[in-house]
């Protein structure tokens, strides 16, 4: 995470009205010694199986060759002459875009056969200078990549799409030519105006929903957009488990109320610990919202208390499930999964007493000690959500 700002980075989808996988690909990664963020998202042509395994290669080779610090020029030509080339329409088969943050904050995008990427100050557009660079040689000569480089300030956002978004709508009465970019542009600037902190995941899924909307809601193309929010973060810290030594009760109680943001608690002997450090009482609920799990509590100061272990674990299972298009429940677990992807910085306050319940060799497997699911969800959360993720051990 920058100094200055958390920096919020998601990509929402719809497949075309005939496919079940879709065409374009969104990768992003995060080098967590280096501090850099890459973010890519490929279009394959066409829809279904073929365009993604297209957009699949697209996206990886885009990846990898800037982990590996090459220039746009080289990334740009290694990427166009590996990817083949329609014989009839003579056009390429993918068409990508490529956003790096590093450790500076540096912003470069680079942008091959996409629609502009618009970056946003405000509520207004910014220009970065944009720079076209004409490839040479090999069977992409003459085509042009367009790259641009700035630093962001807070409250910027980064908002890029497939031709899903700005050609939806082709062909009507209201869109004869598409949506288009200036009609793209003006909605998500009216969005920002009218919901000034809106999230990167929520504006999003506002401009998918709008293409296909454009579409009649049977959309034409596989529609793609990706937002990258510069902000404050939304923290989060969840609770679990009293110390390994009783004398440090006080201690942990108190870094979890001192904790500035949301916090859940997990686990009913923690709870109990924590209401009496705090003169609190819980207050138990008996709707059974998941089947699995026991009912939530609730208690002054904490937004959500739960069973320990088998939340937890099951918690990390719906993450791992998690994409998109996934429904979450109602359940406790689900509420903690809604919740902490909803936040940046996901703080894990942890105690090793371990619960004798737990090591009855009856329980199935599955039940981990709890160190081990937390370390489970951390990895998770790093890995596929690029979320911020500590842990403290008491």
């Amino acid at each position: 995470m920058n100094e200055r700002f958390y920096i919020e980075v998601t990509c929402q989808q719809k497949c075309h009205a005939d496919a079940r996988v879709c065409g374009d690909v969104f990768i992003s990664r995060r080098i967590k010694e280096e501090g850099r963020i890459i973010v890519v998202l490929s279009d394959g042509m066409g829809h279904g199986i073929k365009a993604n395994m297209l957009g699949t290669l697209a996206a990886t080779l885009a990846v990898n060759f800037t982990q590996e610090h090459k220039s746009v020029q080289k990334i740009a030509a290694i990427i166009t002459d590996t990817l083949p080339v329609d014989s009839v329409k003579n056009m390429n088969y993918s068409t990508f875009t490529i956003i790096e943050i590093d450790v500076e904050g540096e912003v470069r995008i680079l942008e091959y056969e996409n629609p502009k990427t618009m970056v946003l100050r405000g509520n207004h557009i910014h220009e970065p200078e944009w720079n076209c660079i004409v490839l040479e040689g090999g069977k992409r000569s003459g085509r042009e990549i367009l790259t641009a480089s700035y630093k962001p300030q807070k409250e910027d956002r980064i908002v890029f799409c497939s031709d899903g978004v700005t050609q939806s709508g082709l062909g009507s009465e209201k869109y004869s030519l598409g949506w288009g970019t200036v009609n793209l542009e003006k909605y998500v600037l009216e969005t920002i105006q009218d919901e000034h902190d809106i999230s990167a995941v929520n504006l999003a899924a506002k401009v998918v929903n709008r293409a296909n909307m454009n579409d009649g809601f049977h959309p034409r193309d596989d529609i793609s957009c990706g937002v990258i929010y510069f902000r404050e973060p939304r923290k989060i810290m969840i609770c679990s488990g009293p110390p390994q030594n009783p004398e440090n009760d006080s201690l942990f109680c108190d870094v979890f109320k001192q904790f500035q943001g949301k916090k859940i608690i997990c686990g009913a002997t923690t709870g109990d610990m924590i209401a009496r450090e705090w003169s609190e009482e819980i207050h138990d609920t008996n709707v059974m919202l998941d089947p699995d799990l026991p009912p939530v509590s609730n208690m002054n100061g904490v937004d959500l208390i739960t069973e320990g272990i088998l939340t937890l674990s099951k918690t990390s299972e719906l993450l791992k499930k998690y994409h998109n298009n996934y429904k979450l429940g109602k359940g406790p677990a689900d509420e903690i999964v809604r919740m902490i992807l909803d936040c940046d910085e996901i703080h894990f306050l942890v105690g090793t007493n371990i619960n004798i319940a737990h090591q009855d060799p009856t329980l199935p497997i599955e039940l981990e000690l709890r160190r081990t699911v937390v370390h489970r969800i951390a990895r998770t959360l790093e890995e596929k959500f690029l979320k911020e993720v500590t842990m403290k051990f008491y």
